[in-house]
């Protein structure tokens, strides 16, 4: 073990308290502390590109005030038919071209479905995995058979977000439980599957949900092995349309709390980044983040572009992580 890891244990029993007091040190406290965490486990140098397509859009029947792509909000969102596999594969082949190690596919389904639509995710997973990229999705809930499915199709990880704590969850979303998303989370990890698990920030929550947010995360039997931070992006149309910006802030005390509790994970700076500096940005590497989403789109809102974020990192003197890195290495990075 890397003798700084001693510091910043991977452990999963913390008290809601103890990540309170982490969230409430003063800012350049917190991101200091957060930086050593994060060079105790990663290579400080490296950024994991992954890239989001939305397979399916729109048309969903959840409620989550959020998400235009619910079907009772009149968003500028335009409903689309699943994608074929050509297409998907199409995608995939410019992320990694551009430099994307990870794929993520997003359909905006509340479960998935024994039928032909998964049966065609499935192809697609097939052979985006046989691209060498990691291969995401996030299709809803779905059951431990489905999870094994997947799994064996060359699945490499699941996203399926809390959202936010359990004690504020009801006000954004009532068309499924918080338990709903926490069983879905055990048959991903049951099948053997990587977790990708975050939340969201600036849905109108308090300082005391975005610790229950990080608490659950942190205390789930196994912590996820990747944590994406979204920024809300208020829609048009939806129910949080006139939600407030939340003070950037806040979403950075996110970041390096969630680097800190969970220090061996990736922790991936999601939606909300166009609303980001450059200087912002760095801040968040500098606290922990070591994932972003580049291409134009996420799912539905826009992201910077791969020129845009080449140019950044460039400038940060940042580099793409390799795709299956944590499979191929033994021992963490030793300090940089």
């Amino acid at each position: 073990m890397h003798e700084s890891q001693g510091h910043f244990p991977v452990r999963t029993n913390w008290t809601r308290e103890e990540i309170q007091y982490i969230f409430n040190q003063p800012l350049l406290s917190l991101i200091f502390q957060a930086a050593q965490a994060h060079r105790a486990y990663h290579d400080p140098s490296e950024v994991q590109m992954s890239t989001l397509l939305s397979v399916k859009t729109g048309g969903c029947p959840e409620d989550c005030s959020y998400c235009p792509q619910a079907a009772r909000y009149h968003t500028d969102v335009k409903g689309t038919p699943l994608l074929n596999v050509q297409e998907i594969v199409e995608s995939a082949l410019k992320a990694k071209e551009a430099g994307s190690s990870r794929f993520c596919m997003g359909a905006a389904w509340r479960e998935v479905k024994d039928n032909v639509h998964f049966d065609r995710m499935i192809d697609a997973v097939k052979q985006v995995n046989a691209m060498g990229m990691e291969v995401c999705c996030t299709l809803g809930m779905l059951n431990k058979e489905q999870a094994l499915r997947l799994k064996e199709a060359g699945l490499h990880s699941y996203n399926h977000n809390l959202d936010t704590s359990p004690e504020y969850y009801d006000k954004v979303i009532q068309t499924r439980t918080y338990q709903d998303r926490l069983d879905t989370l055990e048959h991903v990890r049951e099948a053997g599957l990587n977790v990708c698990c975050g939340g969201i920030v600036g849905m109108g929550e308090s300082d005391a949900d975005r610790v229950g947010l990080l608490h659950t995360l942190a205390t789930l039997p196994e912590h996820p092995q990747s944590v994406p931070v979204n920024a809300l992006v208020a829609v048009k149309g939806t129910p949080l349309e006139k939600q407030e910006k939340l003070p950037f802030w806040e979403m950075l005390k996110t970041i390096a709390t969630a680097r800190i509790v969970m220090p061996a994970s990736m922790v991936r700076l999601s939606a909300g980044r166009t609303e980001l500096s450059a200087a912002e940005q760095a801040l968040c590497f500098m606290a922990g983040a070591n994932s972003i989403f580049t291409g134009d789109k996420l799912l539905t809102t826009p992201n910077p572009d791969f020129n845009e974020d080449a140019t950044m990192l460039q400038l940060f003197g940042l580099k793409p992580r390799p795709a299956f890195k944590d499979q191929n290495q033994e021992a963490p990075m030793a300090n940089a």
